[in-house]
């Protein structure tokens, strides 16, 4: 796929995508896939975009029931990232260098990069849906298909950087109700009470450790209260949200919320666990090694505060695992989202040297 695949089109963005580099096809696709509107829920175009360039290299592929691409090969290595975006919009144009455009970062840049590596170096590859929002493509895939030997998942690291650790998300729904009296009466009603079981909860966590990471964060998103429609109680909902780091549990953090109830209950969702991997896994040694093969002097090892689908693969998948991909996490879900092209380039060298590596061992 190296070297000299070009376009008609002399424009300036057309220029832009082939000077000064082996990876002309791969700055392409991303160009094709940011300009294709992939907001979650709708990511069927860039789907077909994204099954079109695997067609063109002669990949079996297909999109699944719940539209991710699959493209089966060598399971020595699975890449995986993700088509869906958030909304918003964000000029596509490419300027000194670099890419502007919803995704670029976040995460059609990394998408794109496996993609070109998965080609590059035979090894299998999944484009998933919805991870923006409830992750169904991750969901479907851990319980359709068996484990690979290992998994890169697709998220901004920066090209000199991979990804070990993410907190898991645990998310619900608070109701209570109680009759309704006269606001003279003293007994508290169920308004009350949802707010003094959150700031119980909320007390709990706040405690202090070494770093966001190693901490609860405790988010409630919603609230809602009042008389009934029929004029006979009064009703209060809070949906909440956990980010539990990898030194707990989902049941710890569960557990102690529903210890604090006095009056109503819970109802949790399907929730994302926590995820840890140890640097001195074959993958993060690998990652190291091609990050400095390239010229990254001090390959970077991070730990995100968020949550991801390598949470979801690992907490079903018993294998090795890291999250790699090019751009400035700082500018997820950003008004100036961009992405500078030759660190596009250096993610692709990066992944193909580390597929390489692992399809060897």
């Amino acid at each position: 796929m190296n070297a000299g695949t070009t376009h008609d089109s002399h424009s300036e963005t057309d220029a832009a995508l082939v000077a000064d580099t082996d990876w002309a096809e791969a700055r392409r696709l991303l160009y094709d896939m940011v300009s294709t509107p992939s907001v979650s829920g709708d990511e069927e175009d860039a789907a077909e975009v994204l099954k079109a360039f695997f067609e063109a290299h002669d990949r079996e592929v297909w999109i699944d029931e719940v539209g991710n691409v699959r493209a089966p090969a060598d399971d020595s290595v699975l890449l995986t990232s993700h088509i869906d975006t958030v909304p918003g919009e964000v000029p596509v144009k490419v300027e000194d260098g670099v890419l502007w455009g919803r995704g670029s970062v976040d995460a059609t840049g990394p998408l794109c990069s496996m993609a070109a590596a998965a080609v590059e170096t035979g090894v299998s590859f999944v484009g998933v849906v919805g991870e923006e929002t409830s992750s169904r493509g991750a969901w479907h895939l851990v319980e359709d298909r068996e484990a690979p030997d290992a998994v890169i998942n697709g998220e901004p690291s920066g090209w000199d950087g991979v990804t070990l650790g993410y907190r898991g998300f645990l998310s619900g729904t608070y109701v209570s109700t109680s009759e309704l009296g006269h606001s003279s009466r003293p007994e508290d009603n169920a308004i009350q009470s949802a707010v003094a079981w959150w700031s119980r909860v909320a007390d709990f966590f706040d405690e202090e450790y070494d770093g966001v990471f190693d901490t609860v964060t405790t988010k409630p998103v919603n609230f809602d209260g009042g008389p009934t429609e029929d004029g006979l109680a009064v009703e209060a909902t809070v949906d909440v949200q956990f980010r539990v780091p990898p030194r707990l549990t989902i049941d710890d953090v569960r557990e102690v919320a529903e210890g604090e109830l006095t009056r109503g209950s819970v109802h949790w969702n399907k929730p994302i666990p926590p995820v840890m991997m140890s640097p001195r896994t074959e993958v993060a040694r690998a990652f190291r090694v091609a990050i400095r093969g390239i010229g990254g002097t001090k390959p970077r090892l991070l730990r995100k505060t968020g949550t991801s689908d390598m949470n979801i693969f690992a907490g079903t998948w018993d294998c090795p695992m890291a999250t790699y991909g090019p751009g400035n996490s700082d500018l997820d879900h950003a008004p100036d989202e961009r992405l500078e092209l030759t660190e596009f380039d250096n993610s692709i060298d990066v992944l193909v040297e580390v597929c390489k590596t692992l399809a060897e061992d």
